[in-house]
């Protein structure tokens, strides 16, 4: 699912940090040149594989760094490196057609693929990454094109950790102030909902309140999207006539994968990015709390930690609602069984999912919208330790 130009490989040097308990501090790695590495404190859930780094530009230090220089899928993360090349050398009073506006403003915000396509296709496939990784641009160290049997396939590109701060340097620090200002706008306005209707706020959007700017990627064998108010309308179904993947000695293409990349703080202080992949047969729900979790767990210089409680939630295709009613307009479905924050809680419609019945309404901050405490994993109706909503 979501195979075609839009996965990418978890290389061999990659290492599973299954051992990783929740609460066990992974082991850093300092950057050659890239200055003072502190104390990690990234907590990687078990049986997930993570690459990540974490930098803050004020101070010129790595907060977090494991597994940095591994090689991951890139997934839609590629994008970013898409954009900068076809703005590359426009010049600065290049006004980008609105042809090309309408498919890269739904790119970087939305991950709309068939844009991706377009670039890929058009301007050279695999050698735009050749481009973009020599010295002569970004100098990435990690980055490579997709596998020799899949040429078409953007999302199979390779990269690391550290090429995502990379990038994310070039693009806040040294890219012309035109370039910089249209991407990184369009990374801020971000859509919860992206164009194949997957919930792309997770890790980062999810982890930290705004200012943020986000470029997330995933792929895998998920079930369909449920993002939006159209409910599962989104699928990552293969296209016609695609082959499925095979494994290669060097490129895994199986286990699913979701990445968080991008700024947090005022001034863009904190670069993040957070690569992992997970278990075959892993949930878009379960891979998309186990990054929540991992990326919370991180030292961001600058971040602001989001107010309420996280609690699990179960079922498929729970409605958040804009009131505590059945009859009040659905917002969006669930991710099936993610993780969720709740800010406060109130009495509302009674719902019965036998042989259960609750008149509690949880309030999700984050989605600006309520759903129905019967889908919370909780053994009491009332939340513990969360306020009655005071309006």
């Amino acid at each position: 699912m979501r195979m075609l130009l839009r996965g990418a490989a978890a290389l061999a040097a990659v290492v599973t940090v299954a051992s990783l308990t929740s609460g066990a501090a992974a082991q850093s790695r300092p950057d050659e040149g890239a200055g003072t590495v502190r104390a990690a404190a990234a907590q990687i859930p078990p049986g997930v594989t993570a690459g990540v780094a974490v930098y803050d530009r004020r101070d010129g230090t790595f907060t977090e760094q494991v597994n940095e220089s591994a090689q991951f899928r890139s997934a839609s993360v590629v994008k970013l490196l898409l954009a900068l090349d076809f703005l590359w050398n426009r010049g600065p009073d290049y006004v980008i057609p609105a042809a090309d506006r309408a498919l890269l403003e739904p790119m970087l915000r939305s991950s709309y693929d068939d844009a991706a396509d377009h670039y890929w296709s058009t301007y050279g496939g695999s050698a735009i990454i050749d481009r973009m990784a020599s010295p002569e641009r970004l100098d990435l160290r990690d980055a490579e094109g997709p596998p020799a049997d899949y040429p078409g396939y953007w999302g199979y590109t390779a990269i690391s950790a550290r090429d995502t701060v990379t990038i994310y340097r070039y693009i806040l620090e040294k890219a012309p102030a035109p370039v910089r200002t249209f991407i990184m706008d369009n990374l801020r306005a971000s859509t919860r909902c992206a164009s194949d209707k997957f919930d792309q706020h997770f890790g980062i959007a999810g982890a930290f309140d705004r200012p943020w700017a986000v470029k997330q990627g995933w792929s895998g064998k998920f079930a369909e999207g449920t993002c939006g108010p159209q409910g599962a309308a989104g699928t990552v179904a293969k296209t016609a006539g695609e082959a499925a993947p095979r494994a290669a000695a060097d490129v895994d293409l199986t286990r699913p994968a979701l990445h968080s990349t991008g700024t947090v703080g005022a001034d863009d202080r904190s670069i993040v990015a957070v690569l992992t992949t997970h278990p075959v047969g892993t949930s878009y729900g379960k891979a998309y709390t186990d990054i929540g979790r991992l990326t919370r767990s991180l030292n961001v210089p600058g971040a602001a930690r989001p107010a309420g409680t996280w609690f699990g939630t179960w079922g498929e295709f729970v409605n958040v609602r804009k009131g505590p009613s059945t009859g009040d307009a659905r917002i969006t479905q669930l991710p099936a069984g993610v993780e969720v924050l709740v800010s406060c809680q109130v009495r509302g419609q009674v719902v019965t999912v036998p042989p259960y019945t609750n008149e509690w309404w949880a309030y999700l901050p984050q989605y600006k919208g309520f759903i129905s405490n019967i889908y919370i994993s909780s053994p009491d109706n009332r939340l513990p330790n969360v306020p009655e909503c005071v309006s």
